[in-house]
């Protein structure tokens, strides 16, 4: 596959087939994590790869909890079921369902990857720049053996016993970040949908239009997200 479509067609899959990954196919895709850049090539990341074992079973379980957890808070605070929410296969409604379905079966994807980062200081934004690119290295790799995946927080409530799981060290300088499901998906890969990027790119400066931002032919966009106050 062509790096840049690759790049241009990495979705969010929250939708797996019970096919098992390969040990090869899971060999390629953490090499490729671990090939991503860090400051002074610290390399402070960590995954930790649930499938079968006995911890992994253990993990799963507080994983699929925490995933109903936070969903469940998020449809009553985020008003899934009203409005728009209440129509049938309204947008709103298809998102609720989807993220339903994920939730409930998020335990089940074949591979569930745990990413952790090594924090050698306070944890800060610039901090997450050693594991973010090593997180994205490995959603690209599954992309180009055509698995899918999607980056999640499910570990939050249940981040002790989930430490305490798979026998993570009790040092608060060792922080769970991300719980990466992966899996071939039902369905298809796709274009991802962005907005414009004329939206998002300037040139010599904030808010000074970009003449050569121009989309590809035939790309489409998406609305979703708060609107953005380029004011501020």
């Amino acid at each position: 596959m062509d790096l840049l479509e690759g790049l241009a067609t990495t979705r969010a899959i929250r939708r797996y087939r019970p096919d098992p990954i390969p040990e090869d196919d899971l060999a390629r895709i953490l090499f490729a994590a671990t090939r991503a850049p860090s400051g002074s090539n610290r390399q402070g990341f960590r995954f930790v790869v649930l499938r079968d074992g006995e911890k992994a079973q253990r993990a799963r379980e507080l994983l699929g909890r925490g995933a109903r957890t936070i969903w469940e808070a998020k449809r009553v605070r985020d008003g899934y079921d009203a409005g728009t929410g209440a129509v049938d296969k309204s947008p709103k409604a298809r998102m609720a369902a989807t993220m339903e379905h994920f939730t409930t079966h998020f335990h089940e994807a074949p591979v569930i990857v745990l990413a952790a980062l090594w924090c050698h200081r306070e944890p800060d934004l610039e901090l997450g720049g050693a594991v973010w690119p090593a997180v994205q290295n490995l959603l690209l790799a599954a992309r180009g053996l055509g698995y899918g995946g999607v980056i999640t927080g499910w570990h939050g409530p249940c981040l002790a016993e989930l430490r305490a799981a798979i026998g993570m060290p009790d040092d608060p300088r060792w922080q769970l970040v991300a719980t990466i499901p992966l899996g071939r998906p039902v369905g298809n890969h796709g274009s991802v949908r962005r907005r414009p990027i004329a939206e998002v790119v300037f040139e010599d400066g904030w808010e000074q239009p970009a003449p050569w931002a121009i989309d590809p032919p035939g790309t489409r966009f998406t609305s979703a997200g708060p609107p953005v106050d380029t004011r501020r």
